[in-house]
């Protein structure tokens, strides 16, 4: 059975994620090598972003509904030079997060940057978020440092339908045949993306295998593969799939307008 996780969960993760990532960039030689899933990055613009979004989305978090663009960041938004300085400033940059997501609570109404997607506009969508864009960072970061790891099965599972209810929906009418797209997770989760006239969503489906309306084209993998091929991070090449491939191409070419 399908679950998003609870509001307290996400914050777990997004320290969970957040101390892993760390732990990366202790064991990282140096921090002026090149991000290979990142390539106009080395580590150090890596913790910089990371350092720099999670103070910027917690003043964002903290400026409430009627914000109307993200807030300037808290604090420092620069990192140290130092090892042992950039450490200590991830560490309260989390921190900062955190600690505006508990005060905010899940429901508080919030500036989060993307349009109207399947995610509300909350301290909540925007932590389930977070969760994500940590976990695929922190998988980067292991990766240049040689210890790449799999996303950790309850955040990957989100991830595929987080992604899915931002990265893929729109009231723009797809311009081919109406068709289907089935992502299958061999954790034992399935997500069916539609494209038709009314334009692209995303529904929860029952285990691979139970439901009756064939797709156009079914994706398999594993959760982690399938969070980290929709963004990037691996090719397709790693995933199975079943059915007429050109349609993924159709899929990519597709710049609906609400997508810019």
């Amino acid at each position: 059975m399908h679950k998003t996780p609870e509001f307290p969960d996400l914050l777990r993760l997004i320290d969970e994620r957040s101390s892993a990532f760390r732990a990366a960039i202790a064991a990282a030689p140096s921090l002026d090598v090149q991000v290979p899933t990142c390539p106009e990055w080395t580590l150090s613009d890596l913790v910089q972003h990371i350092g720099e979004r999670r103070r910027l989305w917690a003043a964002t978090v903290a400026a409430g509904p009627g914000a109307t663009s993200k807030t300037p960041a808290r604090g420092d938004a620069v990192a140290p030079q130092e090892r042992e300085g950039v450490l200590a400033w991830l560490a309260a940059s989390t921190e900062l997060l955190l600690a505006a997501l508990r005060e905010a609570g899940p429901d508080q109404g919030c500036f989060t940057g993307w349009g109207v997607t399947q995610t509300p506009h909350t301290a909540g969508g925007v932590a389930r978020h977070q969760v994500q864009e940590i976990a695929v960072h922190t998988y980067d970061a292991q990766l240049t440092v040689g210890d790449p790891a799999a996303l950790p099965v309850e955040v990957a599972l989100d991830g595929v339908e987080e992604s899915l209810f931002i990265g893929s929906f729109t009231r723009s009418a797809w311009p081919h045949e109406p068709t289907a797209f089935d992502f299958h997770a061999t954790e034992g989760r399935s997500w069916r993306l539609t494209v038709d006239g009314d334009g692209a969503r995303t529904t929860r489906l029952p285990a691979a295998g139970e439901h009756r309306n064939a797709a156009g084209l079914s994706v398999r993998g594993t959760a982690s593969d399938l969070v980290l091929w929709r963004y990037d991070r691996i090719s397709v090449d790693s995933l199975q799939l079943d059915g007429d491939r050109e349609l993924l191409d159709l899929l990519y070419a597709w710049e609906p307008e609400d997508w810019a």
